[in-house]
């Protein structure tokens, strides 16, 4: 199999290293750029400011209203009856007896689609593995996350769960796991608690975690004599929660596609399990990291995966599970494919949600902490910049290099205005009239940029809106006055965007610019709140 791992730290060229720098180097560059500009000239420092104002005003737009469709696209994808058209496929007709307000038109033209299949995997022959990945989280945090997958409607029967625990630090989370598998083991057709072991060479993070489970579960299905690309499996965090149609769903567009072995498929991850227990700047961002998913589900070319995702078990074995030198192992896992296939990998959007939980530790210093840390890892996903550039460029493939290319300017892209953007935006437009207050147009750019701004934070009250229409239901323990502060708290945008996504960004950024790598994954502490409002973490 071709080599499709990242080096080691030992073993990364120069120009492995140059890549590695370059997001950083651009990102402070960029920021920089206002200053720099207005030393050579105030005009061009305005001028910089303003095209940049002028580009991310009509970016704004367009993240509105893919907002709006999105949000509109998860809504009736929801209410859709996927267990329904999952029998159709299965009898390879589509029932006169369907209530038709809740079967899209296009399931009739799929049903037919499917007949024309050389070699459909038929929905009987499919089986989903489950795999849970925990590292010293308690019985409240996960016993949640198995209900709702044994909640989902779907026969358990042809579902396989597996526990993937750390033995790390004392394994934290077996007894909660034992508990699991001695209280549930009767309902899925079967069960799996794997201890992983502490591994010389592997970075200690999830993706470690999940391959050694996924190996153990491999095994499994070779000795029950399935097929491994009959096997469907879907990676959760402890405190992940699947939508009730999410297995059917999946069950749908996995039959439906071509040659599964080369797709990874993308639910939506919503951030709302505990959106009413977490303080303000973390329910702010949840509901901003919410609907960026569901605006990257529209955009199909940008999509990677993220989170709770899923992939056939023969891919899984093809790249040789996820990567284990990486705390970025989920996203990191779409360019394993990617590479492994010689190109042949799509991400397909499931617009159906899993849920998550919003940041919430055991007080307001530790979630703040938590909350950085979170972001900072997401962040540790411009480390892929080098992967990309040295397998895509100076690694011999069948890959166009012009599709490389593009992918490549989207994930350099991507990265560098998560850093610089938000403290641009917020900030850019002082820079010139401090350097140089004796300019007219350098005076009046903090004016024009306010007015400029002000009109694109109106957007604001379109994610207040649809924000509060992902709500759960409010608990009891919680007065009205909570619903209040679902409102007010969209204030604190600007500060959190600066501070936990810029700032974030920033950080992992410049680790990678000076080699400070970031050897250990950062779990986020699941806390969970009772309803006489104490805190179990």
């Amino acid at each position: 199999m071709k080599n499709i791992e990242i080096p080691y730290e030992s073993e990364r060229t120069k120009r492995y290293r140059f890549f590695e720098i370059l997001p950083g180097v651009l990102s402070w560059t960029l920021l920089s750029m206002p200053l720099v500009l207005t030393l050579i000239n105030p005009t061009l420092g305005v001028l910089f400011v303003l095209i940049f104002l002028l580009i991310w005003f009509i970016k704004a737009i367009a993240l509105n209203i893919r907002s709006i469709q999105g949000f509109g696209t998860l809504q009736r994808h929801k209410k859709y009856h996927w267990k329904c058209m999952v029998d159709d496929l299965r009898r390879g007709k589509v029932s006169q007896k369907h209530n038709h307000k809740h079967i899209p038109d296009w399931h009739t033209n799929n049903v037919e689609l499917l007949k024309g299949h050389e070699n459909p995997i038929a929905v009987d022959d499919m089986y989903h593995a489950i795999v849970i990945a925990s590292y010293n989280e308690s019985l409240e945090v996960l016993e949640p996350t198995v209900k709702s997958v044994i909640d989902s409607d779907f026969d358990m029967k042809r579902v396989i769960l597996v526990m993937a625990y750390e033995e790390r630090n004392g394994a934290q989370s077996e007894p909660a796991v034992q508990e699991i598998v001695k209280k549930y083991g009767s309902v899925f057709k079967h069960v799996m608690a794997c201890k992983h072991p502490v591994t010389e060479g592997e970075v200690k993070g999830k993706g470690g975690n999940i391959t050694y489970a996924a190996r153990k579960l491999t095994n499994y299905v070779k000795k029950q004599k399935i097929d491994p690309l009959n096997v469907i499996v879907t990676t959760l965090d402890a405190d992940n929660r699947p939508d009730k149609n999410y297995l059917n769903a999946l069950t749908y567009v996995y039959a439906l596609t071509e040659d599964p072995k080369y797709v990874s498929f993308q639910p939506i991850p919503m951030f709302t399990n505990n959106i009413w227990d977490a303080p303000a700047p973390m329910r702010v961002i949840a509901t901003g990291n919410s609907f960026w998913n569901i605006i990257l589900s529209l955009r199909q070319h940008m999509l990677r995966n993220f989170s709770s995702h899923a992939q056939s078990l023969q891919t899984l074995v093809d790249t040789d599970y996820w990567s284990v030198r990486t705390i970025v192992e989920d996203g990191h896992q779409f360019w394993r494919t990617y590479f492994r296939y010689d190109g042949n990998h799509d991400v397909f959007p499931l617009y159906v949600p899993i849920y998550q939980d919003a940041v919430l530790a055991q007080n307001y210093r530790k979630t703040i902490k938590a909350q950085f840390l979170q972001i900072r890892r997401w962040a540790w996903g411009a480390s892929d910049v080098a992967y990309v550039a040295e397998k895509g460029f100076f690694t011999k493939s069948k890959i166009s290099r012009l599709d490389v290319f593009a992918k490549f300017l989207r994930l350099l892209d991507g990265h560098v205005n998560w850093a610089a953007a938000p403290l641009l935006l917020a900030l850019g437009a002082f820079v010139p009239p401090l350097v140089s207050n004796e300019n007219f147009a350098a005076v009046q750019l903090p004016n024009l940029a306010s007015t400029i701004q002000t009109i694109a934070l109106s957007g604001i009250l379109i994610s207040l809106f649809l924000g509060l229409r992902t709500l759960p239901p409010k608990p009891a323990r919680y007065k009205r006055r909570r619903s209040i502060g679902m409102v007010l708290q969209w204030a604190l945008l600007p500060l959190t965007m600066i501070v936990f996504n810029s700032l974030a960004a920033l950080n992992s950024q410049t680790r990678l610019i000076f080699g400070w790598y970031v050897g250990e994954f950062d779990v986020t502490t699941k806390t969970v709140v009772t309803d006489d409002k104490k805190r179990v973490t």
